[in-house]
C-alpha cells in the first residue's frame, strides 16, 4: 500500500478532533469524507477505516509509542507510524516519519499483547468490570470480539419488499449480500459498500440495522392491530421494524425526549411507507400518564453504557467514565418503573439494552420485579446476546407480562 499525503493528513486531522476535541468519531469521519470531492471510494475507505482502527487501538498504540495523554500532532503521527508498521506498510520519506523504530515497535507489540488491557486496548476500569461481571474467560472472548470491525447488516422492509427481491436488486447494483440464518429480514454485505446511494434504499426497501437489534421487535410478540408504544424511540430503527411487523395495522406511538430525533424518525417512516407511526415528544410526566394502562405492547430500549456496540463505536470506550455506570443504572430503573405503567392488563413489556453487563440487564429486571411497580409483572423470557457467540452486537432483552 502506498500512502498519500492528503489522505494521511485527513486521518491525522480526524484523530485530532476525536481525541483532543472529544468529538464523536462518526460525525468527524462523515465531515472529513466530504472535504475533497476528488476522493474516490478507496480514498474515503482508507480515511474512515484507518481513523476507526487507530481510535480502536489507541491505548495499545500509545503505549507502544510511549505517549502519555498528550496528543500533539507530532504524537498523532507517532501513533500513525505504529499502525503502519504493525500492518507492514512502508512509510514514505516524509519528515513526520523520520526515525521510526520499526523493530522496537514490533517488539513492544509482542510484549504488550500478553496483557489483556493493552492487547484489547481498553481502560483499566472497563477491563475490571467486564471480568467481574462476566468472568475472566467470557470477558476475554467478548472484548476480543468487540474489537473486530462490525459487519454491515440490512433489514429488509417487508412493507415494501421481500428479502429475495432486495438481494437480487442489490446484486444488479454490484452490491453482494447473503441471507443471514435465523434472522428473517436480515441481509449481510459480503464486502463494504455505500448502500445509501442505491435506488432501492431511497425507495425505502431496507434500513441498515445490526442483526442483534433486529431481534428486538420479534421478541416483543407483535400482532397486527395492536397499540404499541416505543418509549425511547430515538431516530426509530426499532420503531420502523415494529411498524413493519404490524403490517401498518394498529397504532405505533414513538416517544422520545429529543425532538430532532423524532423528526428524523418521521422522515424515515415516510420513506419506509410506515403509516401507523405517531411521534410524541416527552415534555414531562404528563406525557407518560396519558398513556397509562393503554398499550398492548411497550418497548423500553433504555439508555445504557453501550458496551455491546463498541465495534461500531470504538471511541465510546474512551469517553465512558465509571461514574456514568452508576448514574445510568439508576436512570434505567427509574425509566422501567415509570414506563411500565403504560402496559395494560395482560399486555407485554420488553426491556432492552445494547449492553453486555448483567448489572444493566438481568439484575435490573430482578430489581424491578421486587418493586411496587413491578409486582404485577412476571418474566416470560429473556435473551442475552454476546458478540463472540453471535457475531453481531451485544444485546439483552427481557419480555415481561402484566398480570390480568
Amino acid at each position: 500500500m502506498r500512502l498519500h499525503r492528503n489522505l494521511v493528513f485527513a486521518v491525522i486531522d480526524s484523530l485530532n478532533e476525536i481525541i483532543n476535541d472529544e468529538k464523536y468519531a462518526d460525525k468527524v469521519v462523515s465531515k472529513t469524507l466530504k472535504r475533497d470531492k476528488r476522493w474516490g471510494s478507496r480514498d474515503r475507505g482508507f480515511i474512515a477505516e484507518t481513523t476507526y482502527e487507530i481510535i480502536r487501538w489507541k491505548r495499545l498504540y500509545s503505549e507502544i509509542a510511549d505517549i502519555k495523554n498528550h496528543y500533539s500532532r507530532e504524537n498523532l503521527y507517532k501513533v500513525f507510524c505504529v499502525w503502519a508498521v504493525l500492518r507492514g506498510i512502508e512509510l514514505p520519506d516524509w519528515k513526520q516519519f523520520t526515525g521510526t523504530p520499526a523493530r522496537r515497535i514490533k517488539g513492544r507489540f509482542d510484549e504488550l499483547s500478553k496483557i489483556r488491557k493493552f492487547k484489547e486496548s481498553i481502560p483499566d476500569w472497563i477491563d475490571n468490570i467486564g471480568a467481574e461481571e462476566l468472568g475472566e474467560s467470557v470477558w476475554s472472548k467478548e472484548i476480543s470480539a468487540l474489537n473486530t470491525q462490525a459487519p454491515v447488516v440490512l433489514r429488509v422492509n417487508t412493507l415494501k419488499a421481500n428479502i429475495k427481491d432486495v438481494k437480487i436488486a442489490l446484486g444488479e447494483e454490484e452490491i453482494h449480500v447473503e441471507i443471514v440464518s435465523k434472522y428473517p429480514e436480515a441481509l449481510q454485505l459480503t464486502e463494504r459498500a455505500n448502500v445509501f446511494s442505491t435506488e432501492i434504499f431511497k425507495k425505502g426497501f431496507f434500513e441498515v440495522q445490526d442483526a442483534s437489534s433486529q431481534l428486538v421487535a420479534h421478541f416483543l410478540d407483535i400482532k397486527p392491530g395492536m397499540k404499541i408504544v416505543d418509549t425511547c424511540a430515538g431516530a426509530g430503527g426499532k420503531t420502523l421494524h415494529i411498524a413493519a411487523l404490524t403490517e401498518n395495522k394498529g397504532q405505533v406511538i414513538a416517544l422520545d425526549i429529543y425532538q430532532n430525533k423524532l423528526l428524523e424518525l418521521k422522515r424515515r417512516a415516510r420513506r419506509a411507507g410506515a403509516h401507523n407511526i405517531e411521534t410524541r415528544i416527552i415534555e414531562n410526566s404528563k406525557s407518560i400518564k396519558k398513556l397509562h394502562g393503554k398499550a398492548d405492547r411497550v418497548l423500553i430500549d433504555v439508555p445504557c453504557s453501550g458496551l455491546g456496540v463498541l465495534r461500531r463505536n470504538p471511541d465510546a470506550k474512551w469517553k465512558l467514565q465509571p461514574e456514568f455506570l452508576n448514574t445510568i443504572r439508576a436512570t434505567q430503573q427509574e425509566i422501567i418503573r415509570s414506563y411500565s405503567k403504560i402496559v395494560k392488563p395482560n399486555g407485554k413489556l420488553l426491556y432492552a439494552t445494547c449492553s453486555i453487563l448483567p448489572s444493566e440487564n438481568q439484575e435490573q429486571i430482578e430489581q424491578f420485579l421486587k418493586s411496587d411497580e413491578g409486582v404485577d409483572f412476571e418474566l416470560i423470557k429473556d435473551k442475552k446476546v454476546l458478540s463472540h457467540t453471535s457475531g453481531y452486537d451485544g444485546f439483552y432483552m427481557a419480555l415481561l407480562q402484566k398480570k390480568q
